[in-house]
């Protein structure tokens, strides 16, 4: 990472500033924590996110007992200022209880209202699968074939998609292209290709438009 120009942080009396910390796969939204000068320092030198424990008082690098560390892809900077974003690679789970993210809990409003981080979650979720057993599990079964089989399914469920779109079967569309959904997200598994990298090629197709 390039240096941080620290005189664009309005850091507080403390010399701290608040950082949300979010997945640069599902957007979601993983932990807040504080960073003072130096743990910035310390996160654009090493690319991993690197803290301020205000309990404790000292410098903490997130993961550093539990392995699951934070690559640091991107740390923005609001309009006024005084809250900094890390967009992150996370290796593990982020909160201590071994939850994906500290904001497991509904206090108000409904509940997984969040559809957009959903695919990236799921991602997620089915590159676990691939190291599971093939006979207790259907991606891992699935991947287990090879990248053809996967091909061959893609290109199945794309048919049927296709067909339920040009027959206007609602019902059917909604069934089928949660199928080719799933089918791609494995075809991608098995090509090596992560979430992030096709999101990144369909958002490099949108800067252009907008330019």
């Amino acid at each position: 990472m390039s240096v941080i120009d620290m005189s664009l942080i309005k850091f507080d009396e403390k010399g701290l500033v608040p950082v949300v910390v979010q997945d640069s796969t599902t957007a979601e939204v993983l932990m807040t924590a504080w960073a003072n000068e130096e743990a910035l320092k310390l996160t654009a030198d090493s690319g991993e996110l690197t803290l301020w424990s205000r309990s404790r008082k000292e410098l903490w690098k997130k993961g550093e007992t539990s392995g699951n560390v934070m690559k640091v892809v991107e740390l923005r900077i609001d309009c006024d200022g005084d809250t900094l974003l890390a967009i992150v690679d996370p290796a593990g789970p982020a909160c201590h209880t071994g939850k994906r993210t500290c904001f497991y809990r509904s206090l108000w409003g409904k509940e997984n209202s969040t559809e957009a981080t959903f695919l990236g979650r799921l991602w997620q979720y089915l590159n676990k699968r691939r190291s599971e057993s093939p006979e207790e599990s259907y991606t891992a079964r699935l991947l287990a074939k090879g990248p053809s089989r996967v091909a061959q399914k893609v290109g199945e469920e794309g048919v049927e998609t296709a067909i339920a779109a040009a027959t206007g079967d609602r019902d059917g569309f909604r069934y089928e292209a949660a199928d080719l959904l799933y089918h791609l997200l494995v075809a991608c598994i098995s090509t090596g290709v992560s979430f992030k990298e096709v999101l990144d090629e369909l958002m490099s197709r949108h800067k252009k438009d907008e330019d």
